[in-house]
C-alpha cells in the first residue's frame, strides 16, 4: 500500500523531539521557540534558526530523519535552464524552491520546506506535472535560484 503526503506527515516523529534527541537543541528552547510560533505564527525550524538555536543545516538533517526527503546540495547540481522556465523566478524565490530536472510528466523540485503541501499542489497545479521532492537549505536554493535563473534570461 502506498502512503501519500499526508499520511506521511501525520506518521512523523516531531522536529523539536529529533533535534533535542540529537543533542542539537534544549528543552527550554524548543518550549521557548513553540511560545514563540503560538504567539507569531511561522514555521518551527525557522524560527529555532531565527532565535540561533540550530543551523539551516541542522533542520535539513531532522527533516532528511523526520521524513526520509532526500537531500541535495543543489546550489552544485548542474540545471538545464529549460527546466527553471516551468517555475516562475518569482515563485521560486517566494517559496524558496528550485526545480532540477523533468522526466516525462514528474518533475523534481528542490525545497526549504518540503512539508508545504498547499505550496506543493501550487506547483502541480502551474507546471501540471507531478512534484517529486527534494531538500536543501535555504541559503543552498537561493544561491541556486540566482545562478540559475540568471543563466536562463
Amino acid at each position: 500500500m502506498a502512503f501519500s503526503r499526508r499520511d506521511l506527515i501525520s506518521k512523523k516523529q516531531l522536529l523539536g523531539q529529533i533535534l533535542i534527541k540529537r543533542n542539537l537543541l534544549a528543552a527550554d528552547q524548543l518550549k521557548e521557540a513553540l511560545e514563540v510560533q503560538k504567539k507569531d505564527g511561522g514555521v518551527l525550524g525557522e524560527i529555532l534558526v531565527n532565535l540561533g538555536y540550530v543551523t539551516e543545516r541542522d533542520i535539513v538533517v531532522a527533516l532528511i530523519v523526520q521524513c526520509g526527503f532526500p537531500y541535495i546540495a543543489v546550489n552544485k547540481y548542474e540545471i538545464d535552464p529549460k527546466v527553471t522556465q516551468l517555475i516562475a523566478e518569482e515563485t521560486a524565490r517566494k517559496f524558496h524552491v528550485i526545480p532540477l530536472d523533468r522526466v516525462g510528466d514528474v518533475l523534481s523540485v528542490v525545497m526549504a520546506n518540503p512539508l508545504n503541501l498547499p505550496m506543493i499542489e501550487e506547483l502541480e497545479n502551474t507546471t501540471k506535472c507531478k512534484i517529486a521532492t527534494f531538500i536543501a537549505t535555504k541559503t543552498e536554493i537561493d544561491e541556486a535560484i540566482s545562478r540559475w535563473y540568471k543563466k536562463g534570461a
